[in-house]
């Protein structure tokens, strides 16, 4: 039934009465639409009843469930919320209706998460709920050097009812269409945002630790989930309402990574110290993704010799034993655009996919003749569709496959782009990774970036540079994410003295990214940088809060952010 208010039940009854008087007949609601917006309803003739008709209030709801919704609630959840038919929701508070609230997370039956947001080159990775609430009341706490907390008026409302209302400096209101553009105009800038609102070019804080982003991510623990459930312990039977604006299994999270050469000094330490030595201190970062991505550029070779640290030469082969390190990482995909991998011969790179196979990874970008090269690799994941699509533009070009021979994918970006249409059309979201030209500095050149836009442009969601040993700059196209080079995973080049000095060709080459992706209900959502620096020829480790910030700035400023 529609909704009415109290005003429209005097007026359905001043014409029950009327009708009574003059021509004895009762009446009920019908779902036929009316004119007067105030009264839905229309009149229709009964029969009459052998007992008078009840005209107290209550008799056109004798029959329905009124209900009334706090007006503290998020805008996408009344948009969800349908009622039945015997349904009336009621404009304010009656002692005989259920009310719709925020609640206690124990008695929730809707979760509505919410996520603390900034411009994605933000260098702040987290705040502390305890400093956004003093924030919230007009405390000093230096975040953000004090400039307000963008938000819409209904998330105004809805955080109101949670914490109270905030300091009028503390909080600035703008609607829904400007608050990314408003935000990336005046950075430093944060917002507050419903998660069906992040989108690739917001950086999502964390919370206390959390992110909607978390795999595992619960939102009942999380400081920004609104629960709304029956205030009062007091809920109709048999009601429905919307979960809520997160579901786990609509969420797919991938890891791209950089080069990887299991060889030299990387393949030594692997011998003396283990096969999973390597990945001793980010494994965790690396298998906590649903899908791992390596770009390995050297083939295994069963005849390969023991790695030697100082090696000269340039002609590069694995050990087939190493294989165990991806294992160890939660490898799912392979990337075969290196340059490296026919350094021993055709037949290594054969007996490369084969093992690759073995182990049940999943691989793209070489194959038996150029069409099977060039194949994309599908992957559907929590009803995600995705597909990859690499290619070798650096050569050398002996490497390259061709109509009749094995071999990597050379770069023809005609072609890639219709193939990136192609996939567009079938419903998937391409991710391109590229075997480009190694420069060693942070600003891509200008054909890097026409290069590697122009995929963007169409439709590339992602497009990311596997081939740089020195970690590059970023951009958006649109909200598609572009990251010209991620530097080395696993490979032995310790060049930086300093952390902190001014960077000369190869001093970088120890700084490493991690590019963790985020897919959600079919759409790319966003990213989150992972940064990395290298220890003992081998093992990367996690980067120091200065050692992070160092880097953003460097990478933010050659972005042109």
């Amino acid at each position: 039934m529609n909704v009415y208010g109290e005003m429209g039940v005097r007026r359905y009854l001043i014409i029950c009465i009327s009708m009574i008087v003059l021509g004895g007949a009762a009446c009920r609601l019908s779902t036929a639409p009316s004119n007067d917006p105030l009264l839905e309803a229309t009149l229709t003739p009964i029969q009459p009843a052998s007992q008078p008709a009840d005209l107290s209030l209550e008799t056109p709801t004798n029959h329905s469930t009124l209900i009334y919704i706090e007006n503290g609630l998020p805008a996408g959840f009344r948009e969800q919320f349908k009622p039945p038919e015997n349904v009336i929701v009621v404009d304010n508070q009656q002692t005989n209706a259920f009310q719709l609230g925020t609640v206690t997370p124990e008695k929730a039956v809707s979760l509505w998460v919410y996520a603390l947001v900034a411009p994605f080159p933000t260098i702040e990775d987290e705040v502390s709920l305890s400093d956004l609430k003093l924030f919230w009341q007009g405390k000093s706490t230096g975040l953000f050097e004090g400039k307000p907390l963008l938000l819409t008026h209904n998330t105004q409302q809805v955080f109101s009812a949670l914490w109270g209302m905030p300091a009028v400096t503390s909080v600035q209101e703008l609607t829904d269409n400007l608050l990314l553009e408003y935000a990336w105009q005046n950075r430093p800038a944060w917002a507050i945002i419903p998660f069906e609102q992040v989108e690739p070019r917001w950086k999502v804080l964390r919370v206390n630790g959390m992110s909607p982003f978390d795999r595992g991510f619960n939102p009942a623990q999380y400081p920004l989930t609104v629960p709304i459930g029956w205030v009062n312990n007091r809920n109709p039977e048999g009601f429905c309402l919307p979960s809520g604006n997160f579901d786990p299994t609509k969420m797919t999270t991938l890891v791209l990574t950089g080069t990887t050469a299991l060889v030299r000094a990387t393949g030594a330490k692997m011998e003396k110290l283990g096969m999973d030595y390597p990945a001793r201190d980010i494994g965790t970062w690396l298998r906590d993704a649903d899908l791992t991505h390596i770009s390995n550029e050297v083939a295994f070779e069963e005849n390969c010799p023991p790695a030697n640290p100082y090696q000269t030469s340039l002609i590069f082969c694995s050990r087939p034993e190493y294989i165990e390190l991806l294992e160890v990482v939660g490898t799912d995909i392979v990337e075969l655009t290196g340059n490296h991998l026919m350094d021993w011969r055709r037949k290594a790179l054969l007996d490369t996919i084969e093992l690759y196979d073995q182990h049940g990874m999943k691989h793209y970008g070489a194959g038996e003749n150029l069409n099977a090269a060039r194949s994309p690799l599908l992957i559907e994941h929590n009803g995600n569709r995705l597909a990859f699509l690499g290619c070798n533009l650096a050569g050398p070009p002996n490497i390259w496959a061709t109509d009749e021979e094995f071999g990597v994918a050379p770069c023809q970006f005609e072609t890639m782009k219709s193939q990136i249409q192609q996939l567009l059309s079938e419903g998937y979201l391409p991710i391109v990774t590229l075997q480009y030209f190694e420069y060693y500095v942070y600003k891509p050149t200008p054909a890097q970036q026409r290069d590697f836009e122009e995929l963007a442009k169409a439709g590339a969601v992602i497009v990311s540079g596997s081939q740089g040993h020195y970690p590059q700059a970023m951009t958006f196209v649109g909200s598609h994410f572009v990251h010209y080079a991620l530097g080395n995973l696993f490979f032995d080049q310790m060049y930086m003295e300093n952390p902190g000095a001014l960077d000369v060709p190869v001093a970088g080459t120890r700084r490493e990214f991690i590019d963790r992706h985020i897919f959600y209900d079919g759409k790319y959502i966003g990213a989150e940088l992972l940064t990395a620096l290298l220890e003992d020829f081998a093992r990367p480790r996690p980067m120091t809060t200065e050692e992070r910030k160092f880097l953003l700035e460097g990478i933010f400023a050659a972005s042109g952010w």
